[in-house]
């Protein structure tokens, strides 16, 4: 399977979005992003786009959602409801991302809606957790200081998805910092160290 980053290039503030092709061509978007040029970067690679699975409903993960699915007409999958959603998302479903069939794990804390996708060898992890993001290196996660947000509940979800996680998974794809490949249980654990320690994730967070 090829994943091809699809928001690289932005200029503007956006989530990474992850174009995965499989080896028989299905194309599936993990988050469409805020970037305007994302249907361009998905016409350079494939030449249909089957699905969009979103990790969460933030304005940075679905600002070009419905640009992408007026362009390519794709499934949408998503936790909560949306107005181009036509399949409903439950924690402990499987859905294919390339040709990876990833199980659904219900992940909030960071958002009520937040689930994460794995598979054998991925981990689509959205904002629960990420390997970097300007606030911690190897092992960060989703910010818990704005309304609606919880920290206990994110400290829970990523022991959840460490529970869940098989052995080996070796390429994580965040919504936000850099792509990981090496051994993705530690980057997890170490995350969710430094969550239960409760402490401010940024310096003028209450």
């Amino acid at each position: 399977m090829d994943v091809h980053h699809a928001t690289e290039g932005a200029d503007t503030f956006t989530c990474n979005a992850f174009l995965a092709v499989g080896d028989d061509g299905t194309a599936t978007l993990v988050d469409a992003g805020a970037y305007e040029g994302i249907v361009d970067v998905i016409d350079a690679h494939v030449d249909d786009l089957d699905a969009v699975v979103m990790t969460h409903q933030h304005g940075d993960h679905v600002a070009q959602l419905e640009a992408v699915v007026e362009a390519f007409d794709p499934d949408v999958y998503a936790y909560d409801d949306h107005p181009t959603r036509t399949h409903g998302l439950e924690d402990g479903d499987t859905v294919r991302i390339g040709d990876e069939h990833c199980d659904v794990v219900y992940t909030p804390g960071h958002a009520d809606d937040h689930v994460s996708f794995v598979s054998e060898a991925s981990l689509f992890s959205g904002d629960v957790v990420v390997h970097d993001d300007g606030a911690f290196d190897y092992g960060s996660f989703g910010r818990t200081d704005m309304a609606g947000q919880s920290r206990d509940r994110l400290v829970e979800s990523l022991q959840e998805l460490l529970d869940r996680l098989p052995d080996g998974v070796e390429h994580m794809y965040a919504g936000h910092g850099s792509v990981f490949h090496g051994d993705v249980r530690d980057v997890v654990e170490t995350a969710l160290g430094r969550a239960e320690k409760r402490e401010p994730k940024y310096p003028d967070e209450n």
